[in-house]
């Protein structure tokens, strides 16, 4: 049986940014990326997390194919737009710098929007628009990807799996935060289903034919993943549609790439990924008084999770409740990375010199 490691979200922390000095990136932004990935790892999204320390960041850095300075520049700006260039160089990076201007011109104007081109891999969605959320504005968070899912009727990959992010404030209750993508599921469950020799449930993805497969090596290769809902039948265009307004949005309006021009987050060579991201912060207090806002946001919340029950099930959530828990569950007992990751990041930091030498808080 796998092991499991329960490590201090400080120390994490801490070594995540001496990670990324050792590979030149200045102490600010070093500090930026340790934040972005420790959230994901907190909020319970690991497969954004330290697992992909080396596979998204480490690998492109060493290689050159990022800008460790990411020096971002301003295109074209308005009192409540702006358009940036990400300099190839770190995603988490653009996207805190993108969605801090967005929260100055909503404090200023009521609204901000930023689009970002020629940026990378920038982490979970949610970080950003839980950085709108601390000012109690709401915040939205959007970002192309590497093509791998097809479209409806198609057999071949041709968009994202295209997150989409969403926090909103609430009163007493917990804030409404969704962060998901618009795939069915992502590439990195089929790949788990397909190391451990099982099959994936019918409707996750598609063969090079375009037929349903539960062969997760024929999704893996030479297939796709679905969109949101998976076949005609069960609505997946609405999922196909999701994702497309993610890359028009990401994509086309900031002028970066778009569909199977996107780069791969793995990859450490070829040009620049181009990535685009889309933000907004939307600023309550320009349509209506926070605490009137937050107390119908609270009667809202109350209506959904005080009603009647499915047989057997003893709780309905909102969307980030869960996450929430989790990142209470991690400051209490530790944040867990299981064995595979801890040997990777332990061999692979003797290799570069940065060495993974945290002692867990306990192995289970």
């Amino acid at each position: 049986m796998t092991k499991t490691y329960y490590y201090s979200a400080e120390d994490l922390k801490v070594y995540m940014e001496r990670f990324f000095r050792r590979y030149g990136v200045p102490e600010d932004d070093a500090a930026t990326m340790a934040k972005v990935i420790l959230e994901a790892d907190l909020r319970g999204v690991d497969s954004h997390g330290i697992s992909k320390l080396y596979a998204y960041y480490g690998n492109r850095l060493a290689s050159g194919c990022v800008d460790v300075t990411t020096p971002t520049s301003v295109v074209r700006e308005t009192a409540t737009t702006i358009l940036l260039d990400g300099g190839n160089g770190l995603g988490p990076v653009n996207g805190c710098r993108a969605m801090q201007a967005c929260i100055a011109k909503a404090e200023e104007n009521g609204i901000g929007v930023a689009s970002v081109r020629n940026s990378n891999h920038y982490g979970i969605a949610g970080y950003y628009a839980l950085m709108a959320l601390a000012h109690n504005f709401i915040g939205i968070s959007l970002t192309n990807s590497e093509a791998l899912v097809a479209p409806t009727f198609g057999r071949t990959r041709r968009v994202g799996t295209n997150p989409i992010a969403v926090a909103v404030p609430a009163g007493k209750h917990r804030p409404y935060v969704l962060d998901m993508a618009t795939s069915i599921k992502a590439l990195g469950r089929v790949l788990i289903r397909e190391a451990q020799g099982e099959e994936i449930p019918l409707g996750w993805g598609i063969d090079s034919n375009g037929e349903l497969t539960s062969n997760p090596g024929e999704v893996h290769q030479g297939g796709a993943l679905l969109p949101l809902g998976g076949t005609e039948e069960m609505s997946g265009y609405k999922g196909y549609g999701l994702a497309l307004l993610v890359e028009i949005l990401s994509g086309v309006l900031a002028g970066a790439a778009f569909g199977v021009n996107v780069g791969s987050p793995l990859s450490t060579s070829g040009p620049p990924a181009d990535v685009g991201h889309f933000f907004m912060a939307l600023n309550v207090e320009s349509f209506r008084p926070l605490n009137e806002f937050e107390r119908d946001m609270d009667a809202l919340i109350e209506q959904l999770v005080h009603s009647p029950r499915a047989v057997g099930k003893d709780r309905i959530y909102i969307h980030g409740e869960k996450e929430f828990e989790h990142i209470e569950e991690c400051r209490r007992n530790g944040v867990p990375v299981i064995g595979p990751v801890v040997e990777e990041l332990t061999a692979k930091g003797k290799e570069r010199g940065v060495e993974f030498d945290l002692q867990p808080l306990r192995i289970c």
